[in-house]
């Protein structure tokens, strides 16, 4: 299966540090540029299947890139929904926040490191001959970046920072010999 993985645009909650999580935020001016420039990126792409996780900026980000594959259906996932950051949803990530050590009731990283395992079995399951482009957020990029890498949840930290709209690239092989083609690239938005 080919897998493209991409972020969904900014969002006015990334500019106001604010943290969203399972809300679903609201595309920034800079966020709907990023977003069609985004469908440009993939405007004569092959592809066969798109997902996207339920979340508002998500599904405005997909709409941009179906817009140029009209005959696509646009599958919603809960389970590539953000990390569930718990009362902190909805509010300005504190200064002193440490990811160390997060409070209880935010998700932990073996939970969103399972959902994100379960959802690239199961697609895989589905379309292993297919081109497969999944939009989404920063944490469970990061979640499906460190199961397709082969990497230990608790790894899930090696990850730089994944910017809006960035794109990567994957040949998903059943043996878990996976081929990267491109890692976090934003290209497009130059």
């Amino acid at each position: 299966m080919r897998l493209i993985i991409t972020r969904h645009g900014e969002t006015i909650e990334n500019i106001n540090r604010i943290c969203q999580g399972q809300t679903d935020g609201q595309l920034s001016k800079k966020g709907t540029e990023q977003a069609k420039k985004l469908g440009i990126r993939f405007k004569d792409r092959k592809i066969d299947v798109i997902y996207s996780s339920d979340l508002k900026r998500t599904v405005d980000t997909a709409k941009k890139i179906l817009k140029y594959h009209p005959n696509l259906k646009l599958n919603l996932d809960k389970r590539i929904r953000e990390r569930f950051f718990g009362k902190l949803q909805g509010n300005p990530f504190p200064n002193d926040w440490d990811w160390k050590n997060i409070p209880k009731d935010v998700e932990t990283s073996e939970n969103i490191y399972k959902r994100a395992k379960e959802f690239i079995d199961d697609i895989y399951l589905k379309h292993k001959d297919k081109t497969v482009l999944v939009v989404c957020h920063g944490g469970i990029k990061k979640a499906l970046l460190t199961v397709i890498h082969n990497k230990h949840f608790s790894e899930f930290g090696i990850w730089e920072k994944i910017n809006n709209t960035s794109v990567s690239e994957f040949d998903i092989e059943k043996n878990g010999n996976h081929k990267i083609h491109i890692l976090n690239c934003t290209s497009h938005l130059k």
